[in-house]
């Protein structure tokens, strides 16, 4: 018996919701995803989920969690399965994620998967921390006359790299925001330098949109300085242009005159 053959014994109707979470602040999470929490018979949860968005689940809802902190063995196969088996199982699975399911969130792996088996499937936004924390931290992303377009990049890929898409970015007058970079925070620094680009105002904001959310200021050049200084580790974003001076004008102007 195949993986279809085995799940088509089981209860049928299954259905698949893939919602974002938001950026951390509970508060953040939007009134369609908590529908989809108190609809739910399974949740499979993400490592940075706010605890509290679980108290919409009902009291017999199954919540599971499949975090891929590193130590941790919940593999992206692992969480396929569970989700095709537990909607089989049990009727309308919810896979929970932070920020936005389709910004670096495997969210249409997981949804083609479930199609493959069967499932219906649903998708519901949720604000993306490269939106809300660079927000929070006071940055807009764009801002007239400074930066018209900003570029969302990952720090690594699949192979473990950074995208070379920061050269890219590099080459306009862009807002660059980067997800998931922090271990790459020499090599970003070196590629800005190499572009011309050492002085570019830079920002580390840690867990962001949160309470205990953290911001470091300073300049490209020294984004390993303005982690070490400041204390700053994942979960982070990166942001790189002019429009970091807004974050916070007298800070950040006594940051440049240190960082030079």
């Amino acid at each position: 018996m195949n993986k279809l053959e085995y799940f088509n014994t089981l209860d049928p109707r299954p259905k698949l919701t893939v919602v974002g979470a938001g950026p951390g602040d509970p508060d953040l999470i939007t009134v369609k995803a908590i529908k989809a929490l108190k609809s739910a018979n399974v949740v499979l949860y993400d490592a940075l989920i706010a605890d509290e968005l679980l108290d919409y689940c009902q009291s017999d809802c199954q919540r599971i969690y499949v975090g891929k902190r590193p130590g941790e063995s919940h593999s992206q196969d692992f969480i396929n399965f569970i989700i095709v088996e537990k909607a089989y199982m049990y009727g309308h699975v919810v896979r929970l994620k932070g920020g936005d399911p389709f910004i670096f969130g495997r969210g249409m792996e997981e949804i083609e998967h479930a199609k493959n088996f069967g499932l219906e499937t649903a998708y519901i936004p949720g604000i993306s921390s490269s939106v809300a924390a660079v927000g929070y931290a006071g940055i807009p992303l764009t801002s007239r006359g400074i930066s018209e377009s900003f570029w969302v990049i990952t720090g690594t890929k699949t192979d473990g790299s950074l995208s070379g898409d920061l050269i890219g970015a590099l080459q306009t007058t862009a807002t660059i925001v980067i997800l998931m970079g922090m271990s790459k925070l020499s090599e970003i620094s070196q590629i800005c330098v190499s572009f011309g680009k050492e002085n570019l105002p830079a920002a580390i904001i840690q867990n962001g949109t949160r309470a205990n959310q953290k911001v470091g200021l300073g300049l490209a050049k020294n984004l390993i300085m303005i982690a070490e200084e400041n204390g700053l580790s994942n979960p982070a974003v990166i942001v790189l242009g002019d429009v970091v001076r807004y974050a916070s004008i007298k800070e950040i102007d006594l940051k440049f005159k240190y960082y030079r």
